[in-house]
Parts: C-alpha cells; sequence; structure tokens
C-alpha cells in the first residue's frame, strides 16, 4: 500500500499539504524508517547556535520546531491505534502552540530531543507494522472531519517534511 492509493475522502483537505510532499510510491513501512533517518540527519547537521534561532519573534525555534513534530507525531499515532482498532469515539483536535512552552524544548539538548524522536518514531514503526492492510483503512474521526488510520500516519510523513523545508527556506 502506497500514499497514490490514499484517498483525498480519507482526510481532511488541510492536510493535503503534507501529504503532497510525499513521493506516490512511498509505503509506510519504508517511508517511516527513511523519514526517520532524514529527520536524525537534517537535525543533527545544524550548528548549534541555530538551534534557538526564530525568523520572527512570535515563531518558534529550531528546537521547539523539532519538538513540535515529536508531540504531533504522538497525537496523530494515538488517533491511528484508536482508528485501527476501531474505536468509532471522535477524537477532539489539539493547540498546537499551548503544547511549546511546557515542553520546554529549549532547555533540552539537541541529543535529548533527538533520543526523544527516535524513541517516539520506534513505536510508531512498530505499531505500523504491526497492523494489516485491511485495518489500515478504517475510518475514524478526528477534529470533526472522517480519517483513515493511514491518513494519520501518511500525514506525519509529510508533516515531518513540510517543517524541514520550513527550516530550510526561513531558519538556516
Amino acid at each position: 500500500m502506497t500514499k497514490k492509493d490514499l484517498n483525498p475522502t480519507e482526510y481532511n483537505e488541510y492536510y493535503a499539504r503534507y501529504i503532497n510532499t510525499i513521493p506516490d510510491d512511498t509505503t509506510l513501512k519504508k517511508g517511516f524508517e527513511e523519514d526517520k533517518k532524514r529527520v536524525v540527519d537534517f537535525f543533527s547537521s545544524i550548528p548549534e547556535e541555530k538551534l534557538s534561532y526564530r525568523y520572527q519573534p512570535q515563531k518558534w525555534t529550531i528546537k521547539e520546531l523539532l519538538q513540535h513534530i515529536i508531540d504531533t507525531e504522538r497525537i496523530f499515532m494515538y488517533r491511528f491505534l484508536r482508528i485501527v482498532r476501531k474505536d468509532k469515539t471522535a477524537l477532539t483536535g489539539f493547540d498546537q502552540d499551548i503544547y511549546i512552552k511546557p515542553s520546554g524544548a529549549n532547555n533540552k539538548s539537541l541529543e535529548e530531543l533527538i533520543h526523544e524522536f527516535t524513541s517516539t518514531r520506534l513505536y510508531s514503526i512498530n505499531l505500523i507494522n504491526s497492523i494489516s492492510n485491511e485495518n489500515l483503512m478504517n475510518l475514524g474521526t478526528a477534529s470533526d472531519t472522517t480519517i483513515s488510520a493511514r491518513a494519520c500516519a501518511f500525514i506525519l510523513l509529510g508533516h515531518s517534511i513540510w517543517h524541514i523545508e520550513i527550516i530550510k527556506e526561513r531558519y538556516l
């Protein structure tokens, strides 16, 4: 099952900007492995003095962006798990902006953040690898919108790519 198999009716139009960054032939299993390396390599390549940079006063630092990628993965994989297990309970959205300050991202070392990302990603990979293709197509509701389990996972892949491109354009 590849990204090209994903139907736009499986997710809110808002998420198309993330999903569209993923090559059509990407599978979840291979995609999550490749993206783990991409994220770790990219953030590891950023000079220490740039990690606390904000391109505007109200924008997040690079460390905060990495924390945001981690937190979003945790939330979307929770949604993924609930949906693949056929839980029909509607899942609420989350306010990403309020997560940053209490995360203490700027007080963490890059090594701590990368460890946190890697641990989170390994959980995601293990979960994805345990799910049948049939259950990846299960539908649920999150943020008042129908979403499939596989869309939750593909959104995450595109989400990290999206933010890496933003960092390249506006931070480095």
